[in-house]
């Protein structure tokens, strides 16, 4: 009978002894005279499967002895258990079945390879130890911002991908033809999550985003994806202490759930369980003060870059959210502190150890004639955002919301230097391919 690694594993008491068959690649391979032992790869594990001179046929253990590494296999075998293993068990091999020989010699091997080398070859790096622990922690991560989402009574819908305007500002668009007419690859779903606020009370997207940003620093990509919740009747506090709940959720889902893959990353687990509420909460004005008494001397109403959010982020053992920005360097639609007028009500979330910005989000402006001042202050076009400040004209309320970068929350969370490796095949200024 097939199985897969993972199902023995869970049913380990009653295979004990039992014969099964198992599908999977060759990661790796040890031989002596008399014994081999496979690594098979099926996916979702790795196991060690030991072919005895004395327990398959002369054709099959010579055969075994030359296997390449990433050849494809049927393995059919006794479950005999094994403390040694992490697995708890071994596969005692009694029949081995070439599925396909590899071709010519796999390119990645154990030893140092350059980045643009395993990025040129992301399709089969994908296979080793590492990238595979990093997806499976990319997709828990994705299941826990769905799950929050859910179990806050979030609806999801869905954000269009092509777009007639610019969310963001019209630098960092990916503008195509589009029958006639320009369009554009999305910056954010935010505009359009405000809209289905406003029928459904609690909403959220969550799909890929574009920005053609000429950045090459480790924290950018010109695709990525991004989770978008935005809430009617919301408030500045409000949105912050979602963005807080919802980050203990996803660190403390990873935490119960992926243990084993942190280990191969060598995360350090216990930084990691420091992601508990309260979330240090500091002003713009504060995040300054901070910069001086460090030796970095920022100018009021100039966004804070890499390394300022570095410098802020190592005094805290924990994510940090920093509000209420110059509202020259926040979008046209934050709203204004009431406090006072030079001032966004708007948040970043800072992850720990330099990793950046992770969140950003706010309260969105929701009077009209203040919109329509700002917009025209700043020469954004109405005609195409005519739909957007419909939203002001029908029984406008207050809302906000924020948007959640996955790979750079992945980043953090795995402790990877670059979100290249956060994303199955990432899209960068010099990389279209694989």
């Amino acid at each position: 009978m097939k199985y897969s690694i993972k199902s023995i594993k869970t049913n380990l008491t009653t295979l004990i002894g039992k014969t099964v068959t198992l599908q999977g690649w060759l990661y790796a391979k040890r031989s002596s005279k008399k014994i081999h032992f496979l690594q098979l790869r099926d996916g979702a594990d790795i196991l060690q499967c030991v072919v005895g001179v004395d327990d398959v046929n002369a054709d099959i253990f010579e055969m075994t002895d030359k296997l390449d590494q990433e050849t494809s296999l049927i393995v059919k075998g006794e479950v005999r258990k094994d403390d040694r293993s992490p697995l708890g068990f071994e596969l005692g091999v009694s029949n081995v079945e070439i599925i396909a020989s590899v071709t010519r010699d796999y390119p990645i091997s154990p030893k140092e390879h350059g980045v643009a080398f395993l990025m040129d070859h992301r399709h089969l790096w994908l296979r080793s130890k590492r990238q595979q622990a990093i997806l499976k922690i990319r997709a828990s991560i994705i299941t826990a911002i769905r799950t929050f989402f859910e179990k806050e009574d979030f609806t999801l819908v869905d954000a269009p991908i092509l777009t007639s305007n610019s969310c963001e500002g019209t630098s960092t668009l990916f503008n195509l033809e589009y029958f006639g007419q320009n369009a554009y690859l999305t910056q954010t779903g935010q505009l359009y999550m405000e809209a289905a606020a406003m029928a459904l009370g609690k909403v959220y997207c969550f799909g890929p985003i574009f920005r053609a940003e000429k950045s090459k620093t480790r924290r950018h990509l010109t695709e990525f994806w991004m989770a978008e919740p935005e809430v009617a009747f919301y408030k500045l506090d409000d949105v912050m202490d979602l963005a807080e709940d919802m980050l203990c959720y996803i660190v403390s889902h990873i935490l119960d759930t992926n243990i084993r893959e942190l280990t191969v990353l060598e995360r350090d687990i216990d930084a990691l369980r420091k992601t508990c509420k309260p979330f240090p909460r500091i002003s713009y004005d504060e995040a300054l003060e901070i910069l001086k008494q460090h030796g970095k001397d920022t100018v009021f109403g100039k966004d804070l870059g890499a390394d300022e959010e570095t410098i802020i982020s190592k005094q805290f053992d924990r994510p940090v959210m920093i509000h209420r920005y110059p509202a020259e360097c926040k979008a046209f639609y934050m709203a204004r502190d009431p406090q006072n007028n030079k001032l966004s009500l708007g948040v970043d979330v800072i992850a720990p150890d330099g990793y950046g910005e992770i969140i950003g989000g706010g309260e969105r402006e929701h009077r009209l004639d203040v919109l329509e001042k700002t917009m025209e202050e700043m020469s954004i076009p109405k005609d195409t955002l005519e739909w957007y400040l419909d939203i002001r004209r029908y029984g406008s309320v207050p809302h906000g919301g924020f948007g959640v970068g996955l790979e750079r929350t992945v980043a953090w969370i795995c402790d990877i230097k670059h979100v290249r490796e956060a994303i199955p095949f990432p899209r960068t200024m010099e990389r279209l391919t694989p």
